[in-house]
């Protein structure tokens, strides 16, 4: 460990420029701007002399129940250059998808890099683990998955689950689970775990969990799931680019339809964006403009949510817990006296805001008030007859 060079000599060793460099580090400070000590209230270039005076942590990356979409996005970046950066700047020292190494090569590959990093290395888990070890599901190195991982979480640093399977078991967990998938903080209970939900996740996200530990010494804040407050702490209809038609009470209602060409609120078609943390609103993947599902015309499936991607039906509307408008507008004063313009415009988005929770609440009525008209036009075609026939009496 003490020759580990620190990023800044490995980057120039490599051939990186500085300029390449920095603009790495301007990409994490755009997407945690708040709750990692290592960005907030710093210039890109402190940041970057922050950063380029450690040496390259050592990562030890496991897979076992997965797709390997978390390790694609992190090399499917658009720009070539920041897959390489990300690699250049951490010290990926295990990793079964891109080392050359197999069989007995790639266990000894494993029980170097333990051995060489014992205690400070970052654990991060790929895929869900399965329990039911009598049906033999997985094994590694004649072992069954979870004794793995108990072995290198051990001797770990710390430890982080990318991905939703990692995270709470994923894909692999949904009914019926026959392997008894679990995420990894049900098994590594005594060693820090932080959750990086998502179908996949942003590799921004996990730089940012990685370098924050090794520069500052301690993880970011958490919320009670886990995840880190930086990149999960708002739901994803805040800052969602079609909330506006959400205000406004614009809805598509199916694929193709007008207000879907248009790019009308997906809401009606299943979009769980009120109810998912997540930050793809604000960072799209592969660093190309609207490449994240509402950008594509496609609703969230809250992939970040145990409780939501395979436990709601994909056309099952969510409840809104944010339907009003901002507090605040900037102030727009008419010389003329009058209703201002901007009183206009803030009675305009308050109506807009209560047309669009108006619309969420009154679908939990629908069915009754539907059921109670139709009592009532039963109870007065009843009256009709009653009166009639009181006539032919009389």
């Amino acid at each position: 460990m003490s020759k580990r060079p620190t990023i800044a000599e490995h980057l120039k060793a490599s051939g990186v420029s500085r300029r390449n460099f920095v603009q790495l580090c301007g990409m994490l400070i755009a997407t945690a701007p708040v709750g990692l000590s290592l960005t907030s209230k710093k210039s890109v270039l402190q940041v970057a002399a922050a950063i380029g005076k450690i040496k390259r942590p050592s990562v030890i990356w496991l897979h076992f129940q997965d797709c390997t979409g978390c390790t694609e996005t992190l090399l499917r970046t658009s720009a070539p250059d920041v897959a390489h950066l990300i690699l250049d700047v951490i010290s990926l020292d295990y990793h079964e998808t891109l080392m050359a190494a197999s069989g007995v090569q790639a266990e000894a590959a494993l029980r170097s890099a333990i051995a060489e990093n014992e205690g400070k290395f970052v654990l991060v888990v790929e895929g869900s683990i399965p329990m039911k070890e009598d049906g033999n599901y997985m094994q590694l190195g004649s072992k069954p998955a979870v004794q793995v991982l108990r072995e290198v979480a051990a001797k770990s640093a710390a430890v982080i689950a990318i991905g939703s399977c990692a995270s709470w078991g994923g894909v692999p967990s949904a009914d019926p689970n026959p392997t008894g998938a679990v995420g990894v903080d049900s098994i590594i209970t005594d060693k820090p775990v932080v959750n990086l939900p998502g179908c996949p996740p942003n590799p921004y996200n996990l730089l940012g969990v990685v370098l924050e530990y090794v520069t500052m010494g301690k993880l970011p804040a958490l919320d009670d799931q886990g995840r880190p407050k930086f990149a999960y702490e708002r739901v994803i209809h805040e800052n969602c680019p079609r909330r506006a038609h959400f205000d406004a009470g614009r809805f598509a209602t199916a694929f193709g339809d007008e207000g879907h060409r248009k790019g009308w609120c997906l809401y009606k078609l299943g979009c769980k964006g009120p109810v998912t943390h997540a930050a793809c609103a604000t960072r799209h993947f592969n660093e190309i403009a609207d490449c994240w599902p509402i950008g594509a015309g496609i609703p969230c499936v809250g992939c970040t949510e145990k409780d939501v991607v395979w436990k709601l039906g994909t056309f099952e509307t969510v409840p809104i817990h944010l339907a009003t408008p901002p507090d605040n507008y900037p102030p727009i004063y008419s010389p003329i006296g009058g209703v201002s313009i901007g009183a206009a415009a803030l009675v305009g988005a308050v109506a807009g805001g209560l047309g669009g929770a108006t619309y969420v609440y009154s679908q939990r009525f629908t069915s009754s008030q539907e059921a109670g008209a139709e009592r009532i036009e039963a109870g007065q075609a009843e009256k009709q007859l009653d009166k009639k026939s009181d006539r032919k009496e009389v």
